[in-house]
Order: C-alpha cells, then structure tokens, then sequence
C-alpha cells in the first residue's frame, strides 16, 4: 500500500499529464507521453496502448488462429514500464506476442469490440484469462486496468495498466479520465499532422507548379479535322476515365503534352494536379532526387528536406516527358513505383507509398532503345499499356489553317498588332512547308510573322525560321535561292547544315555554345532530327 504522500503524489501526476496530453501536436508525443507517465507511478508495471488500424501481418499474427475475420485489429502502438524479476526484457518493444489483438479476443479486443472498461482489482481472484501466469508472477502484477479510447463514439483503441499493487475505485476513476482525454488527444494529433501533410504537398505541389506556369493552350486545344487527329481524340475518349498508363509516341512539337493534359482533365484525377518532369532537362545524377525527393544531408547541397515530383503527384496524374532520357540505372526504382506505389527518398529509409497515374512521352522508338539494351523492357511495357501516336504536322496538313488561324488571334492579341488574316498565298506557302518542328514551329513562324508585319499585312517568310535560314545561308554559294529544289535537295542541305553546325560546336547539342542554339532549334528538336538522319557525332575538332 501506498502511504497519503505517495497518494498525494501520484494525483497530482495525473492531473499534470491531463494537463500535458492537450499540447501535444504530434500521435507518436501523445502516445509516448502517456504511457512513459503512466509507467513513472510507483503502483505501475506495465501500460500500454493499442490503436486500430487496418490488419498488416495476418499471415505471421502469433494470434492468427483466435482471429475472426482479416479486417482491423488493435496494433500495439506504445509501450513503457519496469520490469523487476525480467532481465534484458525490454518493455518497449512493441513486437511480440501481443502486438497485435484482433477486435473482440481476449480482454484487450474485447474492450475495443464493446467500448466498455474491464477491471481486474485482484488477479489472484481472476487468473483465468491472464494469458501468461508466470509472468504475472515472476512481476508480482496484483491489477489489470483496461479502458476504451472513444472519442465522439468513434471506437479509437484501448489503454491498458498492469499495476503491482491492488487499484482502488480512485486510480480507475483517474485512469479513465486519462483515457477520455487520450482519446481527444488522439483526434486532434491526427488532426494537426493531416493538416500539416497537406499543407506540406501543397507547398510541394506550389513549387513544382511555378516553374510550369506557361501558357498551357499556347498549342491551342485539340483544334483540327484531320483523320489522325479525330484517332487520337478518340483514344484519349477511350483511356481518360481509366487509370491505365498511357505512352504518347511522336516527334517533338507535335502536342504530346496537350495529349496528356487532355487525358488528366478527363480523368477521375482531374482536381488533383498533374506535375511534368522533363526527363531530358534532369542531370544525371539528379534524377532519382528530383523524382522521389531528398532528407536533409543527403549529399552535397541537400540543405533541407525536400519532396519530390511523385509526392508532388500524389492523387494525380504524373508526366514523364522525354522519357527514353531517364538513366537506365533509375529504371528499376521508377518500375518498383509504378508495380508497388512505394518509394524512399534519398538518404532514408522510411518507405513512402503514392498513387500516382502515369503518362510518359517521348519521340524516340523505344523498342528498338529495348533491342539495344538502352531502355528496360519491364519498364516499357509497364508504360506501354496504352499507347497514342500523335501524326507529324506534315502528315494532317488539313489542319494547318485553323492551327494558324488560332495561333493568329493570339499573337495579335498578345503583341497588340492588328493584322489581317491569312491569305490563300500565305496558305499556299505554309502547306507548301514541310514542319520538321510540327506545331510548335508553326506557331513560332504566325508569331515572328506578328512581330515583323508592318501595318495590318501579315508578313510570313518562311526563309527566316531559324535553321531554314541558317541552311539557305550556309549554301547560298552552292546554289541559286531563286532556284526551287526538291525534296531530296531540301534533305540533303538540311543535314549538312546540322553536320556543319555540329562540327562547328564539336558535336554539343546542348547549353549556350551548343548547336541548338547557333542553329536557333531547341535542343531536343535537334537532338531528334540527328536521331532521325542517322547523323553519327563522332569526336569533332
């Protein structure tokens, strides 16, 4: 027995941790903090805490056999205490025989299955249902106190007391005043991290979605009557609602982020964000940081924390653009994402899981990047589930005038010019164009044209886009320009130009000495082309 000092004591320690629970923010604090004070009374043995949650390791439950269906069970999920005749037993484990109770067995499911206390004042009396009578001895344990944690009649957990010394009406008293205000603290831990969560992804969603604030219908909406572009539109009809991963195959400048932007606004992940990546703009050594995020620490430069664009995605739609780019060794872990929805940030080891849907592009062929070991083949066919090839330009060249039309307004609108529209011998000229850069050139040329038109008449000169100008100039001295020349020729002095431009970089494509730039492409225009013509880039000098 306790004497009134030691009685005087151990109330005023309730009331101190009735007061403490409540400025806890965190579940883990809250659980801890019981449980370490409840362990400090003199009268204590044991106390423990189990919450519910979903059912995890039904297969390995040393309970299996007791358990009445594989739904949520009671999981120990904070333990302290102070073990006298049990050396090396360390009681704050939480594995072991009773790490998990299934709802309704024994006396702890019990008391979460009908969300009533049970009270064992003297075990000596009661010994039937203790599970572990020597250990009950062994610890001299007189007292079982177990309470439901409820708040607002939601069924939480249960909190349980094993006490060396016989508990009076008073301690159950307290004890379930503590259990009462656990269970609140409880709520509102949970509470405060779901809030922090999401305002954590909304930051991260925040910063990922800055550095894409373009002008998303800057290629217009799906506008066109072409037979390949009714296909396409058709199959993004047909995939949208599902969340299947789809791979849109096409040469650059033809929209395949439009392609992708129209599949998210169609899908059930549409008021969730869809985050790019343009795997070909990554570092190598990058990648896997700024696809899964970082700890603090984690190499040279980590300063602090940081999510990455699957976090970012969570919910949503992620896109991988130019994705034949990503490195072969990051493969593997980009797979592992896609089969488990589970992945670590660099430099930790806790496991986070996503739900994530994702749409890739690229304009390179990756079977054959697959036939040359460049590109995995579980990952190819894990993104090749749904495939869309959008058509070059040249190929639905009925659309070029309500492309350009729209593009017009556009750019009048934009640059505050007041031009008339296209004329048939603009027309003419730009079917006439063969738009090695698809839309994206298109659009560049009705804007140059904008910028240069003098008056309300539309000034378009095909011969200033950049690389065709630079092409004509390069071999102005090998043939009249007043002289028109196939295809073939078109051809010919095309890839000598990008030949001249890239032994004049000493084969760099990209950066600001690059032949992207001197021939005024982007670089993965370029990049493709190259591809495309089976130019080699041997060491140039």
């Amino acid at each position: 027995m306790i004497n009134s000092a030691e009685k005087n004591h151990v109330v005023e320690e309730y009331r101190a941790l009735l007061l403490d629970m409540p400025q806890q923010r965190s579940l883990v604090g809250v659980l801890h903090l019981v449980v370490q004070r409840l362990a400090a009374l003199p009268q204590t043995a044991l106390a423990r805490i189990w919450l519910l949650n979903p059912a995890d390791i039904c297969a390995a439950c040393p309970l299996r056999g007791e358990c009445p269906q594989e739904g949520n069970c009671l999981h120990l999920v904070a333990s302290a205490g102070n073990p006298v005749n049990s050396p090396g037993e360390d009681w704050t484990r939480l594995d072991g025989q009773f790490s998990r109770f299934p709802v309704g067995v024994r006396k702890v499911g019990t008391i979460a299955a009908s969300g009533q206390p049970i009270e064992v004042l003297n075990i000596e009396e009661d010994d039937s249902w203790v599970a572990r009578p020597e250990w009950v001895r062994r610890e001299r344990i007189k007292g079982f106190l177990g309470q439901p944690l409820v708040c607002r009649e939601e069924k939480l957990g249960v909190l349980a007391l094993f006490t060396r010394q016989q508990p009076d009406m008073e301690e159950v008293q307290w004890l379930r005043m503590v259990a009462d205000h656990a269970a609140m603290s409880i709520v509102n831990a949970r509470a405060f991290e779901e809030i922090n969560r999401l305002h954590r992804h909304l930051e991260l969603e925040r910063d990922f979605l800055r550095q894409e604030i373009v002008d998303i219908g800057a290629m217009g909406q799906f506008v066109g009557q072409s037979a390949a572009l009714q296909n396409v539109v058709r199959q993004i009809d047909l995939v949208a609602p599902t969340d299947a991963n789809v791979l849109v195959l096409g040469e650059s400048g033809t929209g395949k982020e439009l392609v992708a932007r129209e599949i998210h606004k169609r899908s059930a992940r549409r008021e969730r964000p869809m985050i790019k990546v343009n795997c070909a703009s990554i570092p190598k050594d990058l990648f896997e940081s700024e696809f899964f995020g970082h700890v603090k620490g984690a190499f040279t430069g980590a300063l602090k924390d940081r999510g990455g664009r699957f976090e970012a995605a969570d919910g949503g739609t992620l896109f991988l653009d130019e994705v034949g780019e990503i490195p072969i060794q990051l493969q593997g872990k980009l797979l592992r994402v896609l089969q488990e929805g589970e992945f670590e940030r660099v430099g930790e080891e806790r496991t986070r899981k996503v739900n994530v849907r994702i749409i890739a592009a690229t304009n390179r062929d990756l079977k054959n990047e697959v036939a040359r070991g460049g590109f995995r083949s579980d990952l190819y066919y894990r993104l090749n589930v749904f495939p869309i090839e959008v058509a070059p330009l040249r190929e639905r060249k009925e659309d070029i005038l309500p492309l350009a039309s729209i593009f017009l307004q556009r750019a009048a609108l934009r640059f505050n010019r007041a031009v008339s529209g296209l004329t048939q011998a603009d027309l003419l000229q730009l079917q006439n164009y063969d738009w090695p850069g698809n839309v994206r050139e298109l659009q560049n040329v009705i804007e140059r044209a904008v910028i240069v038109s003098s008056g309300n008449r539309l000034r378009l000169d095909l011969g200033n886009v950049p690389g065709q100008r630079q092409l004509l100039r390069t071999n102005q001295n090998a043939q009249d320009q007043s002289t028109a020349l196939t295809e073939m020729e078109i051809r010919s002095l095309e890839r000598k130009n990008i030949e001249a431009a890239l032994k004049q970089c000493a084969g760099r494509i990209y950066g600001p000495h690059g032949a992207a730039q001197l021939l005024g492409l982007p670089p993965t225009t370029l990049s493709a082309r190259v591809k495309k013509m089976g130019i080699q880039k041997p060491p140039y000098s």
